[in-house]
């Protein structure tokens, strides 16, 4: 049980907080901070330029950790961070980066967990969208590619319900369908449909397959390993055994019982 002492300690402290913000708002007619949003967001470090706009919705949760989360709006930008989303900072910091006229959207009950949103034209995320920790979102290119091609800047869509996984990476014009789910380590390049499941490197629509599927010669290439015994085999010049797929079938040869070992 919380002592009358710490409960004392945990209310000043979140007096103190609640001034420093309400003194932050005084200073920037940009904010708009709902009255029950966390008073941890004192401790956040937030820019906002001249002309920019972030509105921060009723029960809005972080951590208080100094400096955790990096919100900056520059001119004529807009961030919005719908009612009862939780910025998650356990895991690392939560960086929400609006380029002048952007503006990013965050629906309701939505679950940042230490990733790094950044728009240069426009991000817009439903409502209850978790992004895992180290993912990023980017809706440009961050640069020109070379003198002939400049920046291309691409509006993201994430819809409703949708579970970005952790170390995601969603470029520029990708929109993903409701329901969706990003699978770890993902680049996602190309848009997705409703109750997509997208997984490995490329980020591409996997259809579900039972876990002996693997035996079909159509599914796909054979695992690493067995690749790497049948370059090791080519190589010695030892015979192959008949194989369907990647998967060892036995010659007639092969099929009679093994001969026990006799005593001597």
């Amino acid at each position: 049980m919380t002592s009358v002492a710490t409960r004392v300690r945990l209310k000043t402290i979140q007096a103190w907080d609640r001034r420093r913000l309400a003194s932050f708002s005084s200073r920037h007619p940009g904010l708009r901070l709902a009255p029950d949003a966390s008073t941890n967001l004192a401790s956040a470090h937030i820019a906002l330029a001249p002309g920019a706009h972030l509105e921060i919705g009723p029960r809005v949760y972080t951590e208080r950790r100094r400096h955790a989360v990096h919100i900056s709006v520059a001119e004529g930008a807009r961030v919005e961070i719908g009612a009862d989303t939780w910025l998650r900072t356990d895991l690392g910091p939560v960086i929400l980066f609006a380029f002048p006229g952007a503006h990013i959207r965050i629906g309701r009950e939505g679950f940042l967990n230490g990733c790094h949103l950044s728009a240069k034209g426009g991000i817009d995320i439903g409502d209850r969208v978790w992004i895992g920790p180290g993912s990023r979102v980017w809706d440009a290119d961050q640069h020109a590619l070379d003198a002939d091609r400049g920046e291309r800047i691409e509006p993201v869509t994430i819809g409703n319900h949708c579970w970005i996984a952790a170390d995601v990476s969603v470029l520029r014009g990708v929109t993903i369908g409701e329901q969706s789910v990003v699978g770890t380590r993902s680049l996602v390049t190309v848009a997705a449909p409703a109750l997509a499941r997208l997984r490995a490197a490329r980020g591409r629509d996997r259809p579900d397959r039972r876990p002996h599927a693997r035996a079909d010669p159509d599914v796909g290439p054979a695992p690493r390993r067995h690749r790497a015994w049948a370059a090791a085999r080519a190589a010695t010049g030892q015979p192959f055994p008949a194989t369907k797929g990647w998967m060892r079938v036995k010659s007639a040869s092969s099929s009679a019982a093994p001969k026990r070992r006799q005593s001597a």
